[in-house]
């Protein structure tokens, strides 16, 4: 039977979307491209509402381009290294009408998820109008909060500062070597990979949880119990003979700590300083997280090489996230800012 030009389609559509299917992640690559030209336009603009408005629709439109011509080199390379091309040039169908189905597969799969984005983005992504700011972070239209330089003169931005220093100092290599200290617990790489992915729950369930938390109990009492909980997930890693069970639950400690301290930085920020200068005291707040996150997997791996172990750098943690809650206990309650400020 000779197939027909709607039945190669089909198969080539059914054949296109199973290889989509095994390899979905790298169909996100264009959404989180063109997410960050869009965000690194706005960084680099700058200026009010009005002029980012303007160039929206042009800045959208462009980043969906950039980001399907991104994937546009695989869009034959698996047909010509398997050899599929030279048994298209023999098929019985035209040339023409297996290379246009081929595209336009490509570009639904490529260009249709940022296109269903794009609505949403436009929804969510905008700057509310005055009087859907709630009246704690506004005063007559204008937000509230100090300017960086008082807060860099005030004694609690200096301690949320170092108190995010010392839990990323704890947190950051430990993550990186899970896998290793795993091992030394007599772990399999199979069970490993199980609890590596546990861990991306964990810190989505950090996230949701300690946003509850935050809106309803005193901020400095909620990062008590939540950045102290991952000091007793280091304990129980300490040694060798740590039971699977226990292994998996300090994981997921260390994993939900790290999902709330993502947000609790933003969240401080915003209560403490307010948020008339908010970009500026956010992005030094979380300067020692990039940092110290980095330097700790060289601490750890130093320790390990060093001493055979990582129980040394695993006692120290404990030790840093207990200090890190504590300090936070010294902020005392957020203030109420004024009118007054927000035109500061």
């Amino acid at each position: 039977m000779t197939p027909t030009l709607t039945s190669t389609a089909a198969a080539l559509i059914r054949r296109d979307l199973r290889l989509l299917w095994r390899r979905r992640g790298d169909a996100l690559q264009p959404v989180l491209f063109a997410l960050l030209v869009v965000v690194l336009f706005a960084l680099a603009v700058g200026g009010g509402d009005a002029q980012l408005a303007r160039n929206a629709a042009a800045v959208l439109w462009l980043a969906v381009l950039l980001a399907g011509l991104l994937a546009l080199d695989g869009l034959f390379r698996g047909d010509a290294e398997d050899g599929s091309l030279e048994q298209w040039l023999l098929a019985p169908v035209p040339l023409a009408w297996l290379v246009l189905v081929r595209t336009a597969v490509h570009w639904l799969a490529t260009t249709g998820p940022l296109l269903l984005a794009l609505p949403l983005g436009l929804a969510w992504f905008r700057e509310p109008p005055a009087e859907e700011i709630p009246a704690e972070i506004s005063a007559g239209g204008g937000l509230v909060g100090v300017s960086f330089a008082e807060a860099a003169k005030d004694r609690r931005f200096w301690t949320i500062w170092l108190s995010i220093a010392l839990v990323a100092l704890a947190y950051g290599g430990a993550h990186i070597h899970m896998p290793e200290i795993i091992k030394q617990h007599g772990l399999t790489a199979k069970e490993g990979a199980g609890i590596m992915g546990m861990i991306g729950i964990a810190l989505l369930s950090g996230r949701i949880v300690t946003g509850w938390l935050l809106d309803r109990i005193w901020a400095p009492l909620v990062c008590l119990p939540i950045l102290s909980i991952p000091a007793l997930a280091c304990f129980w890693l300490m040694g060798s003979s740590t039971s699977e069970p226990m292994v998996w639950a300090s994981a997921f400690l260390l994993g939900f700590a790290a999902g709330a301290e993502s947000d609790l930085i933003a969240y401080l920020a915003s209560r403490y300083f307010g948020m008339a200068h908010y970009g500026k005291i956010y992005g030094m707040l979380y300067m020692p997280f990039g940092i110290f996150s980095a330097i700790s997997p060289v601490l750890y791996g130093r320790i390990r090489d060093t001493t055979g172990s990582y129980d040394q750098m695993l006692m120290a943690a404990t030790i840093l996230f207990v200090a890190g809650a504590l300090l936070l206990l010294t902020l005392g309650r957020s203030p109420v800012f004024t009118a007054k400020e927000a035109s500061a």
